[in-house]
């Protein structure tokens, strides 16, 4: 019986392990951390985004430059396959007012007790604390609780993710091992970032405190999405789907009021005001928030002269910031191995036998289910076609 060995159990290398399984291969699936899926886990803290149920046309435009070559990969495993994937390992799934699906019981963990125990179905072998150092000869070499070990592979998936969240696994430190092998890579950056701010005293009373109904922009990046603040500054989805912009050098603005024009605005802002403050003025006229006026103040104080100037304020607000929090932080990166240093398969060109799964290819996207279902498909297409190669 052929070996196939997993490297890096998140949802990419646990879904790669689930192919090579079925296909009747041997499977040891080695992760560096005590326990398995730690981000995927972490991931459904707040309720597991699996996928988005929308046409494919727009859902495959977030990957932006990555479109073409994941196009087939993620058709062969779009939204409503990882909903009866889900459904499969007995996890009931619904569809949000924003077309993002979840399990109905919003977690993660009864997802993944599932998924274990059908891959122990399939005889997959799981090796936890078993650090990847690269390769021994032909051999994958590992340091594990034993000591230093090697394991013989008739076919490997790497699957050991980006380089964010380092604590919970993925340190990006394979990338050293693949460049001393040649592999082309593009260097780590932060993605699904929030944005650090410098804040005065007087926003402290305001952190935690949510950013609803506005619109964020950086460059050609827009979003509808909703942020919070916090000590360290802006975090959220609304400022993650913008974060792109802001590394490539874009300032970041927010239309607290996307739904109204300026002339409205000024309609609005020119009702008597009586003794009321400007504070008082704007929260009853425009409905903001005390977190919304308390982040005009800050980044706009002393507001122009005359209302319709305020308004224009009101629909383009600056926001200063200290740039991205740093990469440790991200929701996920964009870097990795290079499209160009792969087949069709998922096979490094220059290391036939290797195939590469999961945020370790060179692609990003907006948080709200894609980043979870790019990674399930890029595994499952890795898995079929490492199981295709190993057979032939």
């Amino acid at each position: 019986m052929s070996r196939a060995v997993v490297i890096g159990a998140g949802p990419a290398g646990l879904m790669a392990a689930e192919m090579l399984g079925r296909a009747g291969l041997e499977v040891t699936l080695c992760d560096a951390k005590p326990s398995v899926g730690r981000k995927f886990l972490m991931a459904g803290k707040s309720g597991l985004n699996l996928t988005k149920d929308e046409p494919p046309t727009p859902f495959m435009e977030v990957y932006a430059e990555a479109r073409a070559p994941l196009t087939p990969i993620i058709a062969a495993f779009d939204a409503s396959a990882v909903q009866d994937w889900a459904r499969g390992l007995g996890q009931d799934v619904f569809t949000g007012s924003t077309g993002r699906v979840f399990p109905t019981s919003m977690k993660a963990s009864p997802l993944l007790r599932a998924w274990l125990a059908r891959l122990a179905g399939l005889g997959v072998q799981i090796r936890t604390r078993w650090h990847w150092q690269g390769w021994q000869g032909d051999a994958l070499a590992f340091q594990t609780p034993e000591g230093a070990g090697t394991v013989q592979a008739d076919v490997t998936v790497l699957a050991l993710g980006g380089a964010s969240w380092p604590r919970l696994g993925a340190t990006g430190t394979w990338a050293e091992i693949l460049h001393a092998r040649s592999v082309d890579l593009a260097a780590f950056t932060p993605a699904n970032a929030g944005v650090a701010v410098d804040w005065s005293d007087h926003m402290v009373r305001h952190f935690g405190a949510p950013i609803k109904g506005g619109a964020w922009s950086a460059g050609p990046f827009q979003s509808r999405g909703e942020a919070s603040l916090s000590a360290g500054g802006l975090e959220g989805g609304g400022i993650y789907a913008v974060s792109r912009g802001l590394r490539e050098g874009h300032d970041l603005s927010l239309d607290l009021l996307p739904d109204l024009s300026v002339p409205e605005i000024t309609t609005r802002l020119a009702k008597p005001r009586g003794k009321a403050s400007l504070s008082n003025h704007l929260r009853k006229v425009l409905n903001l928030t005390p977190a919304q006026i308390a982040l005009i103040q800050e980044m706009a104080r002393p507001l122009p002269e005359g209302l319709r100037a305020t308004a224009r304020v009101l629909k383009a607000l600056p926001i200063r910031h200290a740039g991205l929090r740093p990469m440790a932080e991200a929701i996920s990166t964009a870097g990795g191995v290079r499209f160009g240093a792969l087949d069709d398969n998922l096979m490094l060109r220059d290391l036939p036998g290797v195939f590469v799964a999961g945020e370790m290819l060179d692609w990003e996207a907006p948080t709200g289910g894609y980043l979870i279902n790019a990674c399930l498909a890029t595994g499952r297409w890795a898995g079929q076609q490492a199981a295709a190669w190993v057979k032939h």
